[in-house]
């Protein structure tokens, strides 16, 4: 355990949108923090926020689209003697684009962001959790898991690989006191449509689909977390997407994801 009787989560991506809002859940709830991402400024005004709910709270910057930044925040985290109790892996990046057209440097970031650091830091940080027979898990994966999805088509991949792997893990972890929750957002109001270009896409413009807050994401999923739920899909819609989805031709369902990932 920690110094004092407080459990300690650690979340990445935490410098704004649903990993910010999980912060809050997690501090309102009873949790110290470690916060990570690439911007300081933020994390350190949701620090002081979160100090007034009674949390201590860590802010260590880690780029996680760089190679071994994931061992290398666990290190830190080593290295202050702090013991995690409960891992978010929230940071995730984005981008619409042609994938022949699309930027190599992006891509490498996406790959190493969602998929090789969200790898590596679980594996790092689940053992110990295992030995201690208690601790949870949150990965962020997202409605664009369920189906190719052109236009993101790296983006959709990454976030298939997520599900994949958690729903795998979560199954290998029953009996062990620890438990593995996949967080499946659909559009959400946050930073993520302006830095991965797409604002302007049929998703975000339609009034047929049901766009939540970050907030509202993270009330959800934290309640998720909380039971030990393997899976969660925020929002009726979403889940009836995800539903129907297994049901409709391959080649249908990659028609209507591309039609709501198209830009303009």
């Amino acid at each position: 355990m920690n110094a004092n009787t407080r459990p300690l989560a650690l979340v990445t991506g935490a410098s704004s949108g649903i990993g910010a809002d999980l912060a809050r859940e997690l501090a309102r709830d009873g949790y110290d923090l470690v916060l990570a991402a690439r911007r300081i400024a933020p994390m350190e005004a949701l620090a002081e926020e979160l100090k007034g709910a009674g949390a201590s709270v860590t802010v260590i910057a880690a780029d996680l689209s760089k190679a071994d930044a994931a061992a290398a925040l666990a290190g830190e985290i080593e290295a202050r003697g702090l013991v995690v109790d409960c891992l978010v892996n929230n940071a995730g990046l984005g981008d619409n684009a042609l994938f022949h057209q699309e930027d190599p440097m992006r891509i490498g970031e996406m790959l190493r962001v969602n998929v090789v650091a969200l790898t590596e830091l679980t594996r790092l940080l689940l053992p110990g959790m295992v030995a201690r027979r208690r601790g949870r898990v949150m990965l962020l994966a997202s409605t664009a898991a369920f189906q190719p999805g052109p236009f993101m088509a790296v983006y959709c991949a990454t976030k298939a690989y997520v599900l994949s792997l958690g729903e795998a893990i979560a199954y290998e972890l029953r009996g062990t006191g620890v438990t593995l929750s996949v967080l499946c957002p659909g559009a959400t109001e946050t930073e993520f449509s302006r830095v991965a270009n797409t604002g302007d896409m049929a998703l975000f413009k339609s009034p047929m689909v049901q766009r939540m807050t970050a907030a509202e994401v993270a009330r959800q999923g934290y309640a998720a977390l909380r039971a030990g739920r393997a899976l969660l899909i925020t929002g009726w819609f979403n889940r009836l997407g995800a539903f129907l989805v297994r049901f409709a031709p391959r080649a249908s369902a990659t028609a209507l994801t591309a039609a709501l990932l198209k830009r303009g």
